[in-house]
């Protein structure tokens, strides 16, 4: 009985990592936001994970995914896998990309640094946020030198700060800009509302009392540094370099009212083509939600459209940015490529985009779920997850290749 015992019984090898045992549970991105939602304060987690409104946009990004199947080919003699294609002319090790996200600290101290880097090591772009917590050159100072960094811009008010912000990221080594034309105000947030959150959190009764619930990250809230805008700081005096502020997210904001105040809601074609002038990379328009849209992208020579609603958080009953695909694709006929943002929690919706026409798909929450979970271990195993993911997906629908991944291997209802 004893030999029968140890024949068959393996002792697992002890994992000192903390992050690590934790992440022997996660075999997806939904328990990572599980794990990332008992970790949190309740009012960080919600904004995070909320979208606007009844919220409606934002279950139909992942539902969209949901509602197509796929129609399987078998005995094609596959080959070795290969999930790798490109985007805007460089290799890309599969089909996504890491969508900007601001205030990135509030899910763990590290921030932005830490998916820069799980990022590289995977081989696929990272987007810093125009409100990110980490700034351009912090970003730059952990890349490697084969790095994909994006930065992502909002239409400022004061263009001599996006003048600023363009060429410093030109001298950091940025590949592209991903401008967002979908936050002409801010959508009604409503979880955000009820809790009245500001960023950063303001320590009041409510969010004391959150917080004793939720040692974890209190202590590494409060150990950490002051969170801010980085991306309006001068690094030299740091200070605001937004013209009457407080502007640096350095004091706590409703984030309706900044943004209301900083943000200029007039922008137009011709703010892209100004954006075109003083920047000599690819330029992406990120919150196109329609063909009509795609095609004027097209026409302004845009290199890529970013399909997107926000993540379900600007304006509720927006279309799925995955519904939009097929019909974008042909719209824009190859004159510009096409991204699709929003809902993807698994290899296969990886895989669904692609076949429908999309170049590759960019997410956000994923990686802000695992980052709270297990910090940047936890971005690293979520990549792994979906691009594992990917290429069992691959498998199984019978394309050795991004390539060979088209309309005809789905089932839309």
């Amino acid at each position: 009985m004893l030999r029968t015992l140890l024949a068959v019984v393996r002792l697992r090898r002890p994992e000192r990592s903390r992050s690590v045992r934790r992440l022997r549970s996660a075999a997806n991105v939904d328990d990572l936001r599980r794990m990332a939602r008992r970790r949190l304060p309740a009012g960080v987690f919600d904004y995070i994970d909320g979208g606007a409104e009844d919220e409606s946009a934002l279950k139909r990004n992942t539902g969209s995914f949901a509602a197509v199947g796929f129609r399987p080919r078998v005995l094609r003699g596959l080959g070795d896998l290969d999930t790798s294609t490109s985007l805007l002319g460089r290799p890309l090790a599969f089909p996504l990309v890491l969508a900007p996200t601001g205030f990135t600290r509030i899910a763990d101290p590290a921030g932005e640094l830490a998916v820069v880097r799980a990022a590289s090591r995977a081989g696929i772009p990272f987007t810093l946020s125009t409100m990110g917590t980490r700034s351009i050159e912090e970003c730059a100072s952990v890349a490697p030198d084969d790095a994909r960094l994006w930065f992502q811009v909002y239409a400022w008010r004061d263009r001599d700060l996006i003048r600023s912000m363009v060429e410093r990221a030109a001298a950091a080594n940025f590949e592209a800009l991903c401008l967002t034309v979908d936050t002409a105000v801010l959508g009604r947030r409503e979880r955000d509302i009820r809790r009245g959150l500001t960023l950063p959190p303001a320590i009041g009764p409510g969010t004391f009392i959150d917080g004793l619930r939720h040692p974890g990250w209190t202590w590494r809230f409060l150990r950490s540094d002051p969170i801010r805008f980085a991306n309006v700081v001068d690094g030299d005096t740091g200070t605001d370099r937004v013209r009457g502020g407080p502007g640096d997210g350095s004091t706590a904001v409703d984030l309706s009212s900044y943004m209301g105040n900083q943000f200029d809601h007039g922008l137009s074609w011709s703010d892209v083509e100004w954006l075109r002038s003083i920047w000599d990379g690819p330029v992406l328009v990120k919150g196109i939600q329609t063909v009509a849209d795609a095609v004027l992208a097209a026409d302004h020579g845009v290199d890529a459209v970013v399909l997107s609603n926000h993540g379900g958080r600007q304006l509720d009953g927006a279309p799925a940015p995955f519904d939009l695909v097929p019909a974008v694709v042909d719209a824009v006929g190859g004159r510009t490529e096409v991204i699709c943002d929003g809902g993807v929690r698994r290899g296969s919706d990886i895989v669904k985009a692609v076949a429908a026409g999309a170049t590759a798909v960019m997410g956000g929450r994923l990686f802000l779920y695992a980052l709270a979970a297990a910090g940047e271990e936890g971005v690293d195993h979520v990549l792994e997850l979906l691009r594992s993911g990917t290429e069992a997906t691959m498998a199984l629908v019978g394309a050795s290749s991004v390539d060979e991944l088209g309309a005809e291997l789905l089932e839309w209802s």
